[in-house]
């Protein structure tokens, strides 16, 4: 079975890199640990946590998104709702609670939603983002909780993974054909890509 370790990295966009640095840098803490460019082009990742990043690229033309307000339903082509990110404490939800309000930064009081308690803002692209904390003595991944009095069909398999439910592999990928190929900022970490 698959181990997953968190999100490697949440890759968003901006027409600001240096008002999202200001942001996600210098107003929440995370650390810029690594930047790609090239002309027309960026992508910088912020660290969120030692398992964790977030990413933005930067492409000429983006402009920030209009404020929608956190899980409020919409219709039509739609992807995104909003991203939360973990704290370790409740006293870290009302410091980052304090340092935005004191950066005039809109955020919302915070929410109690039983197993977690949450503060809601944005990012200078109008990205909705949430800041949680885990409330001490519940524990959804220890004790799964389906509270949707009409749960969908799929959801009513229960919470562990269903793998029968798609097509086993027949012919895995045998080492000595594994082939990784060169992207942008492999050459970073191993020399000048030749041209």
């Amino acid at each position: 079975m698959v181990t997953y370790n968190g999100v490697n990295h949440l890759a968003l966009a901006t027409g600001n890199m240096d008002e999202t640095i200001r942001f996600w840098r210098d107003l929440l803490g995370m650390r810029l640990i690594a930047g790609l460019g090239k002309p027309g082009y960026r992508q910088y990742f912020f660290e969120i946590s030692r398992n964790d990043m977030i990413t933005f690229f930067e492409w000429p033309g983006i402009e920030p998104v209009v404020e929608k307000e956190h899980g409020r339903p919409v219709r039509g082509p739609f992807s995104f709702d909003h991203v939360s990110i973990g704290l370790e404490t409740e006293d870290d939800l009302w410091q980052l609670k304090d340092r935005l309000t004191a950066a005039n930064i809109w955020v919302s009081e915070v929410i109690d939603h039983g197993f977690i308690h949450s503060i809601y803002s944005y990012d200078p692209n109008g990205i909705p983002i949430e800041f949680s904390y885990h409330v001490t003595g519940t524990n959804v991944r220890d004790e799964p909780l389906m509270a949707d009095p009409e749960p969908t069909s799929a959801a009513q398999e229960g919470s562990e993974p269903q793998f029968e439910k798609w097509p086993r592999v027949e012919k895995p990928t045998p080492i000595s054909e594994r082939k990784i190929y060169p992207g942008a900022g492999s050459e970073l970490f191993h020399g000048k890509k030749k041209k």
